[in-house]
């Protein structure tokens, strides 16, 4: 059975170069990312902002609700204005608007920007555009994203997007089926941005009553409704500091989207039954496994509520896209069931490989679990001859099956086990004396023993 070898379509985010900033990083093992504010200082929407990463798209801003800055003042055009990221800084386009842009006293049909900038838009509404400071951002380790693992095409170009968008305020929406790991990326977002200090806090929308998503969200006064006999913070003061993450946000009632947008746009929120909002200084990570676009044409889902939510929208691919991934994530789970001497027969892990994976991983956790405790199919890792080990060694003249990359990583897979196996064996645990019979560097010995799940041996 052919594996569909399928990237999901990330956003174009990551098609753009990196600004000029970054020729300011030194360090081989970094980069540098940026991230422009764009506020309204004046007019109706005073309050309202919105965080940009760069490099990027370009973005509009307009009365449209698909602006990634939407305002509600009449005398701005539904396309108003256009921020393009350039390596010489952001490209500001008026778009050809009957009231016009203007900087100052003069109106302007497109101005490179490279330091904070007002300008007014029509006769009211006046924006303010900063370029944040260039951060500096360790890039990812081959193969994971904080707590997240994948070397597969599809994951690679995810975690680079994720590295990027991270260290920045943007919010970000993760699509993806059930069981993917939105929140395991999530928090992998949050670790590595400077809110990693400060709470991580995960609303599941869809676990929440609907009457009360907005008093578990926002908090409510004493009073406020029937059963209120005390105030009470909402998740969202909890997340002061630190990053909100809102699970299954397409589970979100309807009622409640419009205080979410004000949240959102203003970064202020209101407890039920007060009248003075409270400041938010969060950062907001949504996730879904519905179609909010299509929601959005329902009329379940806010259109305005969508385009603020998806600022950056990373599509994480189902498991059944990423076979080659399976063998180090059932070593990944193995060590968190706490069984990580264990390893998988060729039999074992032809099953996996056949398997759909409807629930991805965490059907995939469940299965390691269940075949571990009840030693289905599994091998226990030693320091002894190969012979021992409860299995035939690998036969070359045995008929190999599937898909040439699969089996391929399979039989290298095979091969390490159990050469490192016999090495060390002859060794009696030496790192030094058996890197220098297979004549390569004890360093990468020992890195190909952790890879494996095996014994480290000694010095």
């Amino acid at each position: 059975m052919p594996w569909p070898m399928i990237a999901d379509e990330l956003p174009e985010l990551e098609a753009q170069p990196l600004a000029d900033t970054r020729r300011l990083c030194t360090d081989a093992d970094a980069e540098c990312v940026q991230c422009c504010t764009v506020s309204v200082v004046a007019g109706p929407d005073a309050g309202v902002r919105v965080e940009i990463p760069l490099p990027g798209e370009a973005v509009m801003i307009g009365r449209e609700a698909s602006a990634c800055l939407s305002v509600t003042d009449p005398g701005v055009s539904r396309r108003h204005l256009e921020l393009t990221p350039a390596p010489e800084g952001l490209v500001v386009t008026d778009l050809g608007t009957v009231n016009g842009t203007y900087q100052g006293t003069q109106r302007i049909n497109s101005i490179t920007v490279r330091e904070a900038t007002r300008l007014r838009l029509g006769t009211q509404t006046e924006i303010e555009i900063v370029l944040g400071p260039s951060v500096e951002v360790t890039r990812y380790a081959p193969g994971r994203f904080g707590g997240a693992i994948g070397n597969a095409p599809a994951m690679r170009e995810l975690f680079a997007l994720l590295a990027r968008v991270a260290p920045t305020d943007a919010t970000v929406l993760l699509e993806g089926e059930t069981g993917t790991g939105k929140e395991k990326l999530a928090e992998s977002i949050h670790q590595a941005s400077r809110r990693a200090s400060a709470a991580f806090v995960v609303v599941d929308c869809g676990a929440i009553p609907r009457e009360l998503v907005a008093s578990e969200l926002f908090g409510h006064a004493r009073g406020a409704f029937t059963g209120a006999t005390a105030g009470k913070r909402g998740l969202v003061e909890d997340a002061s500091g630190g990053t909100l993450f809102l699970d299954e946000l397409g589970e979100l009632p309807l009622e409640v989207q419009p205080q979410l947008l004000r949240l959102l746009s203003k970064r202020e929120a209101r407890r039920i039954g007060e009248t003075r909002p409270y400041a938010a200084d969060i950062r907001v990570i949504a996730a879904t496994h519905r179609d909010l676009r299509s929601m959005v044409r329902l009329g379940q889902f806010r259109e305005d509520l969508y385009f603020r939510v998806a600022v950056v929208r990373a599509t994480v691919p189902p498991l059944r896209a990423r076979p080659e991934d399976l063998p180090a994530l059932v070593a990944h789970f193995l060590e968190e069931i706490g069984r990580p001497r264990l390893r998988c027969s060729r039999a074992l892990m032809a099953r996996f490989l056949a398997h759909d994976w409807p629930g991805n991983l965490r059907e995939l956790r469940n299965a390691v679990e269940r075949t571990a405790s009840l030693n289905d199919g599994w091998v226990e890792a030693t320091t002894e001859p190969l012979g021992s080990l409860g299995e035939d060694p690998p036969s070359w003249d045995e008929p190999i099956t599937g898909p040439f990359k699969i089996a391929k990583s399979l039989i290298v897979e095979s091969f390490e086990r159990d050469y490192l196996t016999q090495l060390l064996a002859r060794h009696n645990g030496n790192l030094t004396s058996a890197a220098q019979e297979a004549g390569i560097d004890r360093n990468y010995v020992h890195r190909l023993l952790k890879k494996h799940n095996l014994p480290s041996g000694r010095e």
